[in-house]
């Protein structure tokens, strides 16, 4: 069976089931990784270690950006997209900005609440701005 969806789009959605997996069960995300009977896709494996070691600095970007949202008050499914938006997005430069939209976008609209591709959209996109600017400097 074929399909239309890229290598990365299933890492992606990969990623965002091991780390709601290692949240739901609250375990970190490598002991999650541990102990699958089937390696992910390197891609996937490079997205859940970059979030875990950086979720605090993740977190902080959020938070900045997320307005009126507690990140406790996210859904954990928004957030996780979040962290994975801006993960890419501060350390793939790799990756177009419209593509890591696109894909925490089409995730949210699948997993999560009616209204997070529109949540996960406009968070991301201010940070895009910030995070990805011409200058290569912060519009603060």
């Amino acid at each position: 069976m074929t399909t239309d969806r890229s290598e990365r789009s299933m890492a992606r959605e990969r990623a965002l089931s091991l780390l709601y997996e290692a949240d739901s069960k609250e375990r970190e995300a490598g002991e999650i990784l541990t102990e699958l009977p089937v390696e992910p896709d390197a891609y996937a494996r490079m997205l859940v270690e970059g979030v875990a070691e950086h979720v605090g600095d993740l977190d902080e970007v959020i938070a900045r950006f997320a307005r009126d949202w507690s990140l406790e008050r996210m859904p954990t499914i928004d957030l996780i997209l979040l962290r994975l938006g801006v993960y890419e997005l501060s350390h793939r430069d790799d990756v177009p900005t419209g593509v890591v939209l696109s894909e925490m976008v089409d995730l949210a609209r699948s997993f999560s609440t009616d209204g997070s591709g529109k949540f996960v959209n406009g968070v991301l996109a201010r940070i895009a701005e910030e995070v990805r600017s011409p200058t290569g400097t912060a519009n603060n």
